[in-house]
């Protein structure tokens, strides 16, 4: 299911194919069995999705959310911005900046103390804030494909966003052949 992909400006690049939304899941829950006890530490985490409308952003947030222990209804935050969570004690924020008509809207909102404490960050549409976000840990593209899966490229320019990528490379199954 990964391939490593060689890139002299990256630390890290895996591509991968999720057939159905069981591999989504399933990543999700490597993912944020491996984010858990980095955000217990304190650590600060930033995950940016990019993809075109319906690619499935929202669908692996709610995915990686459920995994770090969000119960109850997890919403989009499109209209709202930033949807604040706090599983276990854990502090995480989904952002989705595809309003924002001008990067300086970032600033006016007051997120550069969000994105300066620790805790899990996940953006959707980050080139929306373009040069005001920090670098990213983990950026994730998102594809539909013709058969209805998602092609998906992880890349990190950080050393925690290789370690993070490692852990899926190393946990990789096969698909369930679950629902889509």
């Amino acid at each position: 299911m990964f391939s490593v992909v060689p890139d002299t400006a990256e630390v890290a690049s895996v591509r991968q194919h999720w057939p159905t939304e069981d591999d989504c899941a399933h990543d999700a829950r490597t993912l944020a069995h491996e984010l858990a006890p980095r955000l217990a530490q304190g650590a600060a985490v930033l995950i940016e999705l990019r993809g075109t409308l319906g690619a499935g952003k929202t669908t692996f947030t709610r995915h990686l959310l459920r995994a770090l222990g969000v119960q109850g209804r997890i919403k989009s935050p499109s209209y709202a911005v930033v949807e604040p969570y706090d599983p276990d004690g854990l502090p995480v924020w989904h952002f989705d900046f595809y309003r924002f008509a001008d990067p300086r809207e970032w600033e006016d909102a007051g997120f550069r103390d969000i994105f300066a404490a620790p805790g899990l960050k996940v953006v959707e549409w980050p080139d929306k804030a373009a040069g005001l976000l920090p670098p990213a840990d983990l950026l994730m593209d998102i594809d539909t494909d013709a058969q209805g899966g998602r092609q998906v490229a992880l890349r990190t320019r950080t050393a925690q966003g290789a370690s993070l990528l490692a852990t899926l490379q190393v946990s990789a199954q096969p698909s369930t052949g679950g629902s889509a």
